[in-house]
């Protein structure tokens, strides 16, 4: 492993700041100041910052959260707003959001320090199902407008891969996508003449919304990785 990021595994700092304090002199790997972020160092390695011994990389892990209405789905925010890694009571862990959900949209987001799982839950080569319940305005919601999201919705970044939607009522339909274009729901929605007025993600690969309350937070299972790192 590199030493920038055996510093930014261990919680130390991102992998770019890491660099910086590798070339500043302020790491030692086995008594040696070390100043390149690239020299290659094992999990088990006696690496000091700043005179203080590192415990190597911080543990993976991930959370499923209920993101409520008005919170924003970054590690940190320039405006102030609450952020979904506040949500979570684990002070050790640098975690990050896998995916977003804007701040006026609810429901499952997961939360990590794994950049593995990250990636792929989130690159479209993995095509990991996310799903949606929307509700919308318009007039009742007829089998064309259900045809077209599942056949695709043309939109100004191009034509959207089929998705499985399902009508839940007169104004509300269940719809699982497999690709995570900006906005992409509320889009193809207006799209077929049904702008949302409420988007929750109820579903994520695997992964269920389930009973979690708004604002809470619950570690996943060593199963329920697994099972994600291998969708």
């Amino acid at each position: 492993m590199r030493l920038a990021k055996y510093l930014a595994h261990a919680g130390v700092s991102s992998r770019r700041a890491a660099q910086e304090i590798i070339a500043a002199g302020r790491v030692r790997v086995a008594g040696e100041v070390v100043r390149d972020p690239a020299f290659a160092v094992g999990e088990d390695a006696s690496v000091q910052l700043d005179g203080r011994p590192l415990g190597g990389p911080e543990p993976r892990v991930a959370y499923a959260v209920h993101k409520p209405l008005g919170v924003v789905s970054t590690a940190r925010d320039t405006h102030g707003r609450a952020t979904v890694v506040e949500l979570v009571p684990d002070p050790g862990a640098r975690l990050y959001p896998v995916g977003r959900l804007d701040a006026d949209s609810s429901g499952l987001i997961v939360l990590t320090n794994d950049g593995a799982l990250a990636q792929r839950l989130t690159h479209p080569s993995f095509e990991v199902p996310r799903t949606y319940r929307v509700s919308v305005a318009g007039p009742p919601l007829q089998a064309r407008a259900l045809r077209a999201l599942r056949e695709g919705v043309a939109l100004e970044d191009g034509l959207t891969a089929p998705a499985r939607a399902r009508r839940l009522g007169p104004h509300e339909l269940e719809l699982t996508l497999r690709e995570g274009r900006n906005r992409q729901v509320r889009r193809m929605c207006a799209a077929v003449g049904h702008p949302v007025s409420a988007l929750q993600r109820t579903a994520f690969g695997l992964l269920r919304l389930g009973r979690l309350r708004p604002g809470a937070s619950r570690r996943l299972s060593a199963a329920e990785l697994q099972g994600l790192r291998e969708l």
